[in-house]
């Protein structure tokens, strides 16, 4: 039962079939609380802030594995059900899906205002003022932006791990490695004046976990968009042109892709804390998006996610 390939597809099944509860000792919950008994002392003992900043994620990555190489031994042979277990938390697809196909559910049979206030748990920017393409656009930019982070980069680092020291465990280890930097940079990789100087090893080590798989999402996305009749041929074109059209070096791939497959042009200037952020637009179609296009892009997200297993299987077996 210990086998990679067979671990990473029924880790992929239950996550698209149970989602991710929410619950206490969830593996993202436990790295939250970790890194913030490590933040305290870290700010308190270290003299330099830019020390605290590389120590921050060295102590809560190993920490993070000493607590699986101990948890994967005092298990013995049940070991393999606790390495599913983790891979099954820490693919984040399902969830991502069923939470656009509530916005597009509101925005089609309830109200604007509805669905403004279920976008909100997938966005950082301002809701109250979206009229209903500004609901749909945001909901199609979360799925593609956080299909990177959420599936495609810790799937991508349990393939690497697993088929480079060829077990389940080589998988797993870089997988929980990957999801600490990412719980890391969404908790302290901020450029504000509290963070500026102690997130920012965590941030640039976020960037450099995701640049792979980010560049790998216009490919898959380019199929996945074949798959499913859409325009992969602007999947293609449009995700090259416009994919560093934003701040950071990978969040613009898979939105950028995405927009040409759907035939719709997304980001464009956004409403943060009250306050005005010029975003470049991408893509080159109708800013326009509705419920219609929501569930487009969520049959192409889904079709990209089974697409990268098979991939990752083929890889493994």
């Amino acid at each position: 039962m210990n086998n990679p390939a067979l671990i990473l597809l029924t880790a992929f099944v239950l996550d698209l079939l149970i989602g991710d509860p929410v619950y206490p000792f969830h593996p993202a919950r436990l790295m939250g609380q970790l890194i913030q008994v490590l933040e305290k002392p870290l700010r308190k003992h270290c003299k330099k802030l830019t020390i605290a900043s590389n120590l921050l994620p060295l102590l809560a990555i190993t920490v993070a594995g000493c607590c699986y190489g101990l948890t994967h031994r005092l298990l013995g042979t049940w070991a393999w059900l606790f390495n599913l277990y983790l891979t099954y938390s820490l693919l984040a697809l399902g969830d991502l899906l069923k939470h656009a196909h509530r916005v597009e559910f509101a925005l089609k049979y309830r109200s604007l205002e509805e669905s403004r206030q279920t976008v909100q748990w997938m966005v950082g920017r301002d809701t109250a003022e979206l009229d209903a393409h500004g609901v749909a656009r945001a909901a199609i930019e979360s799925v593609a932006e956080n299909f990177v982070d959420g599936f495609l980069s810790p799937f991508f680092w349990f393939v690497v791990g697993a088929a480079v020291f060829r077990t389940v465990e080589g998988g797993v280890l870089l997988m929980l490695t990957f999801k600490v930097v990412s719980t890391l940079d969404s908790m302290v990789g901020y450029k504000n004046a509290e963070y500026r100087v102690l997130g920012r090893i965590s941030a640039k080590l976020d960037d450099v976990l995701n640049f792979i798989p980010a560049r790998l999402s216009i490919p898959l996305i380019a199929i996945a968009a074949k798959l499913t009749s859409n325009d992969w041929r602007a999947a293609w074109a449009i995700g090259l042109r416009d994919r560093l059209k934003h701040a950071s070096p990978n969040s613009a791939h898979a939105e950028a892709s995405v927009a040409g497959a759907l035939g719709l042009r997304l980001g464009g200037p956004s409403i943060y804390d009250g306050e005005r952020k010029e975003k470049s637009w991408l893509g080159d179609g109708s800013p326009e998006a509705g419920p219609a296009n929501i569930e487009r892009a969520l049959r192409l997200i889904q079709m990209c996610g089974s697409s990268a297993v098979f991939l990752g299987l083929l890889t493994l077996i």
